[in-house]
């Protein structure tokens, strides 16, 4: 059996171990004086000796303990135990490395920008560096006197001190126009007071902990309230900075806001709070400081916008405006690179026309608008294949094509009856019903060009209309046999299913 104690303001604390048959065996830690029960993560850490009998009871004697509401104690196996404080300590030694390595970024980005925000970012993380390292209980590895209450009072100076620090981070990353004057005062005032709150609270090592404790956690929620208003105007107001920086202060904010009102005592193997909190720094130390580096650049990403422009007009004229998807000439291009492929590897390849029957009807019907929005729904459907091996496409009105690249003969032509249920599975609303579409099949192998398959692929879309529609209909197949209306799906459940969704999606 072990208990686990997180560390809290005490003189001297005793463990007695009750055993069954009477006997107490007693350990103590004091003041400046762990020994070598400190376990990283300010953890102190008493194991039963072993004996025969087992032990049965447990005993705690406090001198002078500031608060028995800060107490957080865990009954564990001695294993169990030594593995949490393992766990615990190579978490706070990889979150301290990050905090470290942000403080030092941030520093040396403030001298080579001469800017204030990197500055207070730089000393926030390096308080946050020296609040883990005293919490996690590291520094006793250089000096054992600092053991229970001095590195207790150290980090609750520490934890003030770098609330005021990020309050004066926020607000200098922020331009001064996007926030109103008075609430920029009041957020640094805030800020101010949590600091200064945090000197008579560190040297407190009586019962009145708990009402500074109190005091401490209004002023924190108070200061959050103030930042989040600050980030939330000059996002309003069109600020970059808020925007860049907002995801970097909500989990900060959530995670005090959290540790104030939720008892976390039992989270991340005993760390509770304090684990938390240096989590949610180090996460917030990281983002800043990508966007940070991300604000630097902004020069050459302006220089880059204006190729990406041109870019995305050049794609814009390439794609259909009403569906999105590729027009005849973004298709063409794309089936050069895909038809190249097929030659290379010696598979086929294949162009699909899919026609909406009785379209026309719709349009006159239901208006025009009715019939856009059932294009916009069969293109939102056939976009599902559309991938490495699959290109779709509207060539205007109602005819859309799919290029499809490694199928033929019987499994090609159950694919292209799938794409024919699908969509006449789409939900249209109640003023319409199936719409169905015919599909017209030409394939090749090898050299072939675009306007040969397009030539034969309409001839076969022309027989499947005449056949009836709703249907699919293969150019150049034997005997002109390529004709698969719907009372012919149960022939296809002994064909073998190819899952393209998945495959091309």
């Amino acid at each position: 059996m072990a208990l686990m104690l997180h560390n809290t303001r005490f003189d001297r604390l005793r463990v007695g171990f009750v055993y069954a048959d009477g006997l107490t065996q007693w350990q103590q830690v004091a003041t400046g004086a762990f020994g070598a029960h400190w376990r990283a993560g300010g953890q102190i850490l008493f194991s039963a000796p072993d004996r025969r009998v087992a032990p049965v009871a447990l005993v705690l004697r406090f001198d002078r303990l500031a608060s028995v509401h800060l107490l957080r104690m865990r009954l564990l196996g001695v294993d169990e135990a030594n593995l949490q404080a393992n766990v615990l300590a190579a978490a706070v030694g990889c979150a301290l490395t990050l905090l470290f390595l942000g403080a030092i970024y941030n520093t040396a980005l403030a001298i080579a920008v001469r800017r204030q925000f990197p500055a207070w970012l730089g000393a926030w993380a390096a308080c946050m560096v020296l609040w883990g390292f005293f919490w996690s209980q590291f520094d006793l590895l250089m000096n054992g006197a600092l053991a229970g209450a001095p590195s207790s009072q150290i980090c609750t100076a520490l934890a003030c001190l770098a609330v005021t620090l990020a309050t004066q981070g926020a607000v200098t990353a922020l331009a001064r126009d996007t926030v109103p004057v008075a609430l920029r005062r009041v957020t640094i005032g805030c800020g101010l007071a949590t600091g200064a709150l945090g000197i008579p609270a560190s040297l407190v090592r009586g019962s009145s902990i708990d009402a500074w404790g109190a005091v401490l956690g209004i002023a924190t929620l108070a200061d959050l309230v103030a930042v989040a208003l600050c980030l939330g105007i000059a996002w309003r107001r069109g600020s970059g900075e808020a925007r860049a920086f907002a995801g970097a202060w909500a989990v900060p904010m959530v995670v005090l806001a959290t540790t104030q009102v939720v008892d976390t005592a039992s989270l991340f193997w005993g760390g509770g709070a304090q684990m938390l909190v240096l989590l949610g720094a180090t996460w917030q130390t990281l983002w800043i400081s990508v966007a940070a580096t991300h604000r630097l650049t902004r020069i050459r990403l302006e220089r880059d916008r204006a190729r990406q422009a041109e870019a995305t007009a050049h794609e814009l004229a390439r794609r259909d405006p009403l569906t999105g998807l590729r027009n005849r000439r973004g298709l063409v291009e794309a089936v050069d690179a895909m038809i190249g492929q097929g030659e290379d590897e010696h598979s086929p390849f294949a162009l699909l026309l899919v026609d909406v029957d009785k379209f026309k009807t719709i349009n006159d019907t239901h208006g025009h608008e009715v019939g856009d929005q059932v294009l916009c729904r069969l293109a939102g459907r056939l976009s599902r294949w559309d991938g490495a091996m699959c290109a779709v496409a509207r060539f205007g009105g109602e005819e859309f094509a799919m290029v499809v690249v490694g199928l033929s003969g019987p499994v090609l032509t159950q694919f292209a009856d799938r794409v024919r249920q699908e969509v006449a599975e789409c939900d249209h609303g109640p003023a319409l019903r199936a719409v169905t579409v015919s599909i017209g099949i030409a394939e090749a192998r090898g050299a072939a060009d675009f306007q040969s398959l397009y030539r034969l692929a309409d001839e076969a879309l022309y027989r499947a209309k005449q056949a009836g529609r709703n249907c699919v209909m293969s150019a150049g197949r034997p005997g002109g046999d390529g004709i698969l209306p719907a009372s012919m799906e149960r022939e296809l459940e002994r064909v073998e299913r190819v899952s393209l969704k998945h495959t091309y999606s």
